[in-house]
Formats: C-alpha cells, sequence, structure tokens
C-alpha cells in the first residue's frame, strides 16, 4: 500500500523561504567567509539551493552523521560515519541541516564541532520541528518552522526514499 503524502511546503514556498534566508546570512556574514557545513544526507538539496543565492564568498563541507536508520524516530545514539576534511579552527561555521527535530544529533554535531574550535557555529535549518524536541537547541536561521508530522521530499527521507521531491510533505503511513 502506498503512503499517503500531503502537501506541507510547495516548491515555491521552498524557493521563496531559501532566497530571504539566504538574503539574511549574506548580510549577517557580510565581512566573513563562513564554511558552511552540510549534514548529509537530508541538507544536500537546500544547501545546493542555500549556496546559489548567497551573495558572499564561503566554503563548503560535510559532515554525516547516523541515529535514524530506517526508523521514523531517532534511537537516541549518534555516531559518526564522515568526518569534517576542512580545518575550521577559528573560523565561523554555519552548520545547514534539513530539519531539526528532537535535538540530539543536533547538539552531538555542536558538541563536535565545537571541540574543533571554530571561532563561532550557527544553525541554519529548513525546518524547525518542534513536536519531539528533547533538547533544547537554538537555530539561528529557520526556513520553516512546523509543529508537527513526519516530512519527506526536498532532501527529507524516509528509509532513503522520497529525497528526489520537489516539494516537502508529510508522510501519512
Amino acid at each position: 500500500m502506498m503512503p499517503e503524502l500531503i502537501p506541507v511546503l510547495s516548491k515555491e514556498d521552498l524557493e521563496k523561504s531559501v532566497a530571504g534566508i539566504a538574503k539574511r546570512i549574506s548580510a549577517d556574514y557580510r565581512h566573513r567567509k563562513p564554511i558552511l557545513v552540510g549534514v548529509l544526507k537530508g541538507a544536500f538539496v537546500f544547501l545546493s539551493d542555500l549556496i546559489r543565492q548567497l551573495t558572499i564568498p564561503v566554503k563548503i563541507d560535510f559532515i554525516r552523521t547516523a541515529s535514524y536508520g530506517d526508523e521514523t524516530s531517532s534511537s537516541g545514539t549518534v555516531c559518526l560515519t564522515k568526518g569534517l576534511e576542512i580545518d575550521i579552527n577559528g573560523e565561523d561555521v554555519l552548520v545547514v541541516e534539513d530539519i531539526v527535530d528532537s535535538g540530539v544529533t543536533l547538539r552531538w554535531i555542536l558538541d563536535y564541532l565545537n571541540g574543533l574550535g571554530p571561532a563561532s557555529v550557527r544553525i541554519c535549518a529548513l525546518v524547525d520541528k518542534r513536536e519531539r524536541r528533547q533538547i533544547d537547541v537554538h537555530v539561528d536561521y529557520a526556513c520553516h518552522v512546523v509543529q508537527e508530522g513526519f516530512l519527506v521530499g526536498y532532501g527529507l527521507d524516509c528509509a532513503e526514499d522520497f529525497r528526489h521531491l520537489p516539494a516537502v510533505y508529510h508522510l501519512k503511513k
């Protein structure tokens, strides 16, 4: 049986919000060259669109963690599966996330990155979803605040499916 996909954010909504966040980031970092750290795999679509809207020079790197597996909720255990390749010591870092949900993975990532000596670390998320927030984390730049639902599309997945969709949907199983 095919799951039902309920539209949450249209392609146009996403384009408008990404352009707006890029404008804010460009203004806030106008005299700096931040390192954008995309959190794989989910953030790659958002990060790709975001960097093309920025008007400032940036460096890009990626980090990958695992905590979900094929489930729809975090296991609570985070492990690093791909670390940084760029030295962030003394640099301004902007973590680019697809979704901030429980906060468990993001807190782990922040602790990991802060241990590498950056000048600053800020968070940019496509979706700040507060329904299952367990750990308080501050999202500096959020394109959309969503209260509930398991979201897929535009990089967000469920067991590696649905990333290719051009919009964001609530996956109703």
